[in-house]
């Protein structure tokens, strides 16, 4: 009974050796990619042109060592001081946002590096270097007025300096810029009381400006009013004058054409009252003594 357990541990334990040494050599042959990522695959250090995609993949144990290769979309951030058109020392931060081609991988692996020896060696100094070029083409309030322009023309930039440098090393393409953002523009102390002065300056025109076109308003209303008055006036004197003329007219033709009207109006004007004359005696009514005959010879 003591010898069963004693001769079945004899060969247990090399049997478990066994085990372990071939899922050790299994774990050696395959390798997993996991996503985002590519494989570049060194045999016996030397790369191998052709990357492993996402998933399980078989290799040679003790020959190929596979690395691991970032693919996704990264963000690099760069600052970078330059002097605008106008001489003004501007520090610009920029937050590029690009991907390595994973065909291209094992060459870029291989002639820079991983992702983050690819950020720090090229794409920051290319960052720095288009921003530079880019901020002496602008004043330092264009540089805020046509943002969106000048980071147009840095993302250009900075594509054609990646190609030119990537030409050199036959890998043309193999980092892709998808955006570029410009997070700040940071000035001078000086420069920004300058841009506060003139705004103020500016403001300051504009309200004396549009107080003066409201003073002009208001006179030219004015004026307009008066001048409308004295019109309405003078029409409305035209039209009294021609009026009474019109009357006046009318009735020197009745007088002409009636004389007994010329006796109306007398009567009509008459207070009845008789005209007085004075004498020593007093005042004696004045009497007309043709009248008083023709009376008394009725």
């Amino acid at each position: 009974m003591n010898e069963m357990p004693a001769s079945l541990a004899r060969w247990v334990a090399p049997l478990l050796i066994l085990v372990v040494a071939a899922f050790a050599l299994l774990g050696g042959m395959t390798v997993i990619v996991e996503s985002g990522h590519v494989g570049v695959v060194r045999t016996l250090g030397a790369v191998q042109k052709t990357p492993l995609p996402e998933g399980l993949h078989f290799k040679r144990p003790f020959m190929d060592q596979v690395e691991m290769v970032d693919i996704r979309l990264t963000a690099s951030k760069a600052k970078a001081s330059a002097a605008s058109k106008d001489l003004q020392t501007v520090s610009t931060l920029i937050t590029t946002q690009y991907s390595l081609n994973g065909a291209l991988a094992p060459q870029i692996f291989q002639r820079i590096g991983t992702l983050p020896k690819v950020s720090a060696s090229l794409v920051e100094p290319a960052i720095q270097e288009c921003v530079k070029s880019i901020t002496a083409k602008f004043t330092a309030e264009e540089l805020v007025t046509k943002r969106e322009f000048v980071k147009q023309q840095i993302q250009e930039a900075l594509t054609n300096y990646l190609n030119n440098t990537l030409r050199e090393k036959q890998l043309e393409n193999s980092i892709n810029v998808a955006n570029l953002a410009i997070t700040d523009f940071d000035f001078s102390d000086e420069f920004n009381r300058a841009i506060e002065a003139k705004v103020k300056a500016e403001q300051m025109a504009l309200q004396a400006k549009n107080e003066k076109i409201m003073r002009v308003t208001q006179a030219e209303a004015a004026a307009e009013e008066r001048k409308l008055a004295a019109s309405a006036e003078a029409f409305s004197t035209e039209i009294q004058s021609k009026a009474r003329a019109d009357a006046i007219q009318r009735e020197a033709q009745a007088l002409k054409e009636s004389p007994e009207l010329i006796q109306l109006r007398a009567v009509e004007k008459w207070d009845g009252v008789l005209p007085r004359m004075t004498s020593g005696d007093g005042v004696v009514p004045f009497l007309n003594v043709n009248d008083m005959a023709k009376d008394s010879s009725r």
